[in-house]
């Protein structure tokens, strides 16, 4: 990550952006009212890995709440999509919609994998927190599911 100066950097400041959203509304990092907020970037809805996260960090909301963090899931998946994904899962928490891949740039999170033996371009699974300043804090890259959202929880409520 230290490599390009597009990306942010860890303690660095995030460049404010703003993205269409679940539930009618439009998504701006500045001025977010959390103490942090957790942005995690999967590849597809329904598919199972992404399920399997996106149900982790639902089941624990609650507990993000309590430290002062809101939770925001970003795929390049179209709003309709999202919206269906959403209510099937009974998400509690909005799903930002990144078709153009505008914020998957920004975050630099964009890769070349292997996908059954071919070559594809898609989102690399990451999260990543960023405080009540605006600033990156902390992040994770090529997240394995299990267990990830308890870590991410684990450091939010340490940094309380």
């Amino acid at each position: 990550m230290a490599d390009s100066p597009d990306l942010p950097q860890t303690a660095a400041p995030v460049s404010d952006f703003s993205a269409a959203m679940t539930s009618g509304q439009t998504f701006t990092l500045a001025g977010r009212p959390a103490q942090a907020t957790v942005l995690f970037f999967y590849p597809k809805d329904n598919t199972p890995g992404c399920t399997t996260e996106n149900m982790a960090f639902r089941d624990l909301h609650e507990q993000f709440k309590a430290a002062g963090v809101e939770i925001y899931g970003i795929s390049r998946d179209s709003l309709r999509s999202h919206e269906s994904f959403k209510a099937k899962l009974g998400l509690p928490f909005e799903l930002i919609s990144d078709p153009d891949e505008a914020v998957c740039q920004a975050f630099g999170v964009m890769k070349q994998k292997k996908m059954y033996g071919k070559e594809v371009r898609g989102v690399e699974r990451s999260t990543f927190v960023i405080d009540a300043q605006g600033r990156l804090v902390k992040e994770w890259r090529g997240v394995k599911v299990p267990g990830h959202v308890d870590e991410v929880l684990e450091f939010v409520a340490r940094r309380g």
